[in-house]
């Protein structure tokens, strides 16, 4: 009989940690015991697995040595706080919240460096990348053999559900109260979302940059493992739900050869190139879906050292929960 281990989702009632749930029961994790641990405005609520309700316990009171491993699916200072106690417990540690530096918990996403998980020594700290940058890693990684690139450039559309639950409700609210042809009063966004689309998902930092694009740029270079990368991200806030949407421009040392990236990309794990006569959308294609969706692939209209492409990929699911459920199968399989 194969091992089974004892597994904690520490914010398992956003909508992050909800999805890792279904994914453990989906990928039949070879689990003893869940636990299911949140603040305590959320304790007592309780989620279904495998044919019963599993109830959220408040994380303050929780025994990390009960478990060998636990997903940190909820905010960053939440992660900062637990995070050092589950591990100095000998629980290793999943860090979806991008609390953790990437010296400490390297970024990783299966498909392009599981490699590093053999370095890491056991309790093990690793990190899932921002779901934008581990949607880019994807699909730039089959393409680095055959492509050397000058610059990246990303206009990502976000979707509302990159802000949690109440994003997913202020999209909703403000959506039903212009149907209704009632005043609308933004609330959680600074200003109208519904049917609308802002220049930016976050606070300016200092650079006049958001966080997400600074992350995303830092993220999408450590996992590639080239900090020579020049990267230029612009984050915008969608109003959609579910699924971010990517216009990708990557400047090249020589022109591009547009049947071998083709190739490549249909050959490559977790991605599904669409036919050059159609495109891919996040809510027709990505959402609920394991793979990253690519389209409109062509060169520059001036400069054959060029390519454009479009991307449609789940954010809550492919871009976090997926990528963490895969590297805990990854480190019970060979590490843990």
């Amino acid at each position: 009989m194969s091992k089974l281990f004892n597994v904690a989702v520490i914010g398992a009632t956003g909508t992050v940690g909800e999805t890792l749930v279904q994914l453990l029961e989906e990928r039949e994790f070879p689990l003893l015991n869940l636990h299911l641990l949140a603040s305590s405005e959320s304790v007592g609520q309780s989620l279904p697995f495998r044919g019963k309700n599993v109830r959220v316990r408040d994380i303050d009171a929780f025994d990390f040595s009960q478990v060998q491993l636990a997903f940190f699916a909820a905010a960053e200072a939440v992660t900062l706080s637990y995070a050092p106690r589950a591990q100095a417990a000998g629980c290793s540690v999943i860090d979806l919240s991008g609390a953790l530096p990437a010296d400490q918990a390297p970024r990783v996403v299966p498909e392009v460096n599981a490699e590093v998980l053999a370095s890491l020594a056991v309790p093990v700290q690793v990190a899932c990348p921002n779901a934008t940058a581990t949607a880019l890693a994807v699909v730039l990684a089959p393409l680095r053999s055959l492509l050397t690139v000058r610059r990246l450039s990303v206009t990502a559309c976000l979707a509302v559900s990159g802000a949690g639950r109440e994003g997913v409700a202020e999209l909703a609210r403000q959506t039903t109260e212009l149907l209704n042809m009632r005043p609308l009063e933004p609330r959680f966004f600074d200003r109208q979302i519904a049917f609308n689309l802002l220049a930016r998902t976050e606070p300016i930092q200092g650079t006049g940059h958001t966080r997400s694009e600074l992350q995303i740029a830092a993220d999408i270079r450590h996992v590639l493992a080239d900090d020579a990368l020049k990267v230029s991200a612009t984050c915008l806030q969608a109003p959609v739900f579910f699924g971010d949407s990517l216009s990708v421009t990557l400047e090249l040392v020589s022109a591009v050869d547009l049947l071998a990236v083709q190739a490549a990309l249909e050959a490559a794990p977790g991605v599904e190139l669409v036919d050059s006569d159609d495109y891919p959308t996040a809510v027709g294609d990505a959402v609920g879906q394991d793979a990253v969706y690519v389209g409109r692939l062509r060169s520059g209209l001036t400069d054959d050292a060029e390519l454009n492409l479009w991307i449609a990929s789940d954010n809550v699911r492919k871009g976090s929960a997926l990528n963490a459920v895969q590297l805990g199968e990854l480190l019970i399989k060979h590490y843990l």
